[in-house]
């Protein structure tokens, strides 16, 4: 599954600040830190890159900036920590072909192994005829499988996704022509499992994870438990650098080679051409018109990334010995692209230059803007500690309520005999921890059981009176890009609620929000 870069209309302006420690002392397992200025990098371009973000239509969440190996400017938009993973969506992808990697290095398959080879049980090979039969493990990681339109969903939503996708036609001739195929990737990685025994999170924890120091990830599964390999990874800011700055440095880390060096540059590299048909001015103001490569895109000035939807990016710019991390929520994924080329590249050098600028003093204080504070309206009074009863058929509220204490409101919902609480302050974030989803879309959507994995959710919440009858509830999930919004508009003693995720707010709104209706229970 994979959101692509641009949703036409504007994304709403947000407040966009940023928290930041340049030299913050690193753990043990930290990459070193160093000054901008030592590096050769100037921090007034640092600067005005984190300007610009602040005024752009994209809402930034974390940023890492690293270069000659060392940690020179990070920082994360508060509720958003260091110690938060983050969705990674297709930044997944980049992993998925690390994992391919490794299993080509050490034998357990070549790319040319046609894919009908891996899964007898589901199709005996010597009865395939047809595209299907010349289908290769380069083919997939090559995004050109030759399947159109592309089948991801309606693979996910099977109860068996291998068969699923072996039983989708092949159009065009394998290897001939791109198309992004998430399922594509979820095939690696059952290749993967099939030939190793283990699933790609377990088979990269002691070659990849371990070394590089990397802790507490987890990766979304199918029904069969084999991780989703095109999406769903979710991991630290610093592990996303360091997975970069190991690219960057052709697969050695601490001074062992990980990773070949020649694996990395196969798969970097320029391989099939995924726009042909970009006039050239175009092209040469789009990263999207550059090329893939094995699950990495190519990118202008000679760098390549991983990229994922929504603005999830690992930048690495091996021309100036640099790598770039960022996650964030926006409708125009290019934009942030565009803001690297024009603030951070110019600001690399040999030689930096001084600055009278102090980003640590400059930006310590900074964070996303909760919604503004509001003085309660005189509808608390009677509905604070009361339980409405819904009209929900969807069945995911039987019962709603609101509590309204210390400057913070919990909004309660019972949904199949369990309450689930979310408590928003006013004109704060208040940070949480829950087991339910409310409107923000699934990591998989439509395979929404595919989540059994998560276990709970972490969360942010605040709330704003909007007028003196409705309260508007801020929901963030801070270990995603996306946001959810709850309306509850009070008459007399009923309630009128509907939900508006960030993606929907995104598209400019929606036309038909998901309304339910309640009233409140005597009691």
């Amino acid at each position: 599954m994979q959101y692509r870069k641009n949703f036409t209309p504007l994304f709403i302006a947000v407040w966009l600040v940023f928290q930041i420690s340049v030299y913050a002392q690193p753990s043990a397992a930290s990459l070193p830190r160093s000054k901008p200025e030592a590096e050769g990098v100037s921090s007034t371009a640092i600067n005005n890159f984190i300007d610009a973000a602040g005024k752009s239509k994209n809402e930034f969440h974390s940023f890492m900036f690293l270069r000659h190996g060392k940690v020179i400017a990070e920082g994360w938009w508060n509720p958003y920590k260091p110690a938060l993973k983050h969705t990674m969506y297709s930044v997944s992808k980049s992993f998925t072909s690390t994992a391919i990697g490794f299993a080509v290095s050490e034998g357990k398959f070549k790319l040319n192994d046609k894919v009908i080879s891996f899964f007898p049980e589901l199709i005996k090979p010597d009865t395939v005829t047809g595209l299907l039969a010349s289908l290769t493990v380069k083919d997939m990681i090559t995004m050109s499988a030759g399947q159109t339109p592309d089948p991801t969903r309606s693979v996910m939503i099977q109860p068996d996704w291998i068969k699923a996708f072996l039983n989708t036609p092949i159009l065009d001739t394998p290897g001939t022509k791109f198309l992004y195929n998430s399922a594509a990737t979820f095939m690696l990685s059952a290749i993967v499992q099939k030939t190793t025994g283990e699933k790609i999170l377990d088979y990269l924890t002691p070659r990849l994870f371990q070394p590089l120091g990397i802790t507490g990830i987890d990766w979304e599964e199918n029904p069969q438990h084999i991780n989703s390999g095109g999406w769903g990874l979710r991991l630290k800011t610093e592990d996303m650098a360091k997975f970069g700055q190991l690219y960057l440095q052709k697969g050695k880390w601490n001074g062992k080679q990980i990773l070949s060096g020649d694996w990395i540059e196969e798969a970097t590299t320029f391989k099939i051409r995924n726009a042909p048909d970009t006039a050239l001015a175009l092209k040469v103001k789009s990263d999207w018109a550059q090329g893939y490569c094995y699950q990495f895109w190519r990118c202008r000035n000679n760098a390549f990334r991983a990229d994922g939807a929504f603005g999830q990016y690992i930048i690495v710019m091996p021309d100036q010995d640099a790598v770039i991390a960022i996650t964030s929520e926006t409708a125009n994924m290019q934009s942030i692209l565009d803001m690297v080329w024009e603030y951070l590249l110019p600001g690399m050098s040999e030689v930096g230059e001084k600055s009278s600028i102090d980003l640590s003093k400059k930006l310590a204080t900074l964070s996303i803007a909760a919604p503004a504070v509001s003085a309660d309206a005189p509808v608390v009074s009677r509905i604070s500690g009361k339980t409405f009863e819904m009209n929900d058929s969807t069945k995911q509220a039987d019962k709603i309520s609101f509590l309204f204490k210390n400057n913070s409101c919990t909004y309660t919902v019972t949904s199949g005999g369990k309450a689930y609480s979310f408590i928003c302050g006013n004109g704060k974030w208040i940070t949480g921890e829950t087991a339910f989803l409310l409107s923000m879309p699934s990591l998989t959507a439509v395979a929404q059981n595919r989540l059994a994995v998560f276990t709970s959710f972490k969360v942010a919440g605040a709330y704003t009176w909007q007028d003196q009858n409705t309260l508007v509830l801020s929901i963030r999930y801070i270990e995603s890009p996306h946001t959810d919004y709850i309306y509850c508009r009070f008459e007399g003693d009923q309630v009128s609620v509907y939900h508006q995720n960030s993606l929907q707010r995104m598209a400019g709104g929606n036309d038909k929000p998901y309304i339910i209706t309640g009233k409140i229970i005597a009691q």
